[in-house]
């Protein structure tokens, strides 16, 4: 057993390691094409933070990959640990500590102080949903609670500063609710209406996205709704109060969600349950096939998104060490 920094001949071996081991925890399974996309092509892969294990035959027996920049959020400061995956037959600390050794010396050499296993990490890892026929979504944020990687983690320095819950719902089961509709009629009475936003009609919607101090939805919303892409809004008056969106249906049949927002000046008038259950409506009515998010497991959205039918369907842990 030795260690070797990455290099593409290991790529192959690399695939076949990932869909031996990885798909055990619900990755998506890995070709060239999307091995290429995922790792060696992203801008922020760096080879001298990826590694390989190899067996006593050559053979790809483990991978683990880091990814680090300046430009990240934390980047200054953190690496992101993307996986360590290993074959069953070299699964033990041992094998663990020699790759996650070498990702933490290459943070340490680029002036890092910690490592991070966090959902702003870059490198996007899908994952299929339990229990489904392959739906899947677009980023794993964190370590799956529970997996081997999880476990080692916990007892060599990393903290679990968090988990994030994975939610998911079939939109065929989806259905406006008796609770919503008297929500609605009490928002209208409040003055506020819930619906696609339409700039003939609304105004304000940047400078309700600039009281949420949330970058990307500011850059985000604000562009889809400069482009014409559908984005639901709450209104008092024609003046945008909150969002959720945008209705993007995505090509496997899953529904984009980039968030849902109500501008502290308008909180208290259940809008932001109305605001959701708008936007499944929304992704139900052009043939979305299912939703998937995730959130913090102490956001009070949960219960939001439960209320339209979304169940637990996986956790991740969010970790971190301090060098």
């Amino acid at each position: 057993m030795r260690i070797a920094s990455f290099e593409h001949r290991f790529a192959d071996g690399i695939v076949q390691l990932w869909n031996a081991e990885a798909v055990k925890e619900d990755y998506k399974e890995l070709d060239a094409a999307s091995f290429d996309r995922i790792f060696a092509s992203d801008p922020h892969f760096d080879p001298a933070a990826a590694f390989v294990l190899l067996g006593e035959d050559e053979e790809v027996a483990g991978f683990a990959c880091g990814a680090a920049g300046g430009d990240l959020p934390l980047g200054d400061a953190a690496g992101y640990l993307t996986c360590i995956v290993l074959s069953g037959a070299y699964r033990n600390d041992d094998a663990y500590t020699v790759l996650l050794d070498a990702v933490e010396s290459r943070f340490r050499a680029l002036g890092k102080r910690q490592a991070d296993v966090l959902f702003f990490n870059p490198m996007m890892l899908p994952w299929y949903v339990p229990g489904t026929p392959k739906h899947e979504h677009n980023n794993a944020p964190g370590v799956p609670v529970g997996s081997p990687l999880h476990d080692y983690l916990l007892r060599h320095g990393y903290a679990e500063r968090t988990q994030e819950c994975a939610m998911y719902l079939n939109l065929a089961e989806f259905a406006w609710t008796a609770d919503m509709a008297a929500k609605e009629a009490q928002a209208a009475e409040a003055g506020y209406a819930v619906e696609l936003f339409d700039p003939r009609r609304h105004t304000g919607l940047e400078a309700m996205l600039d009281g949420f101090d949330n970058p990307l939805w500011r850059r985000e919303i604000a562009r889809c709704a400069a482009d014409g892409v559908p984005v639901v809004a709450a209104a008092r008056d024609g003046i945008a109060a909150g969002f959720a969106g945008p209705v993007v249906r995505q090509a496997n049949g899953r529904g984009y969600f980039a968030g849902i927002g109500v501008h502290p000046d308008h909180e208290g008038h259940g809008l932001g349950s109305l605001l959701f259950f708008r936007l499944c409506e929304a992704f139900k009515a052009i043939g979305t096939e299912y939703m998937s998010l995730y959130t913090g497991i102490k956001n009070p959205a949960i219960r939001i998104y439960e209320k339209a039918g979304f169940k637990r369907v996986k956790h991740f842990a969010i970790m971190r060490k301090e060098f």
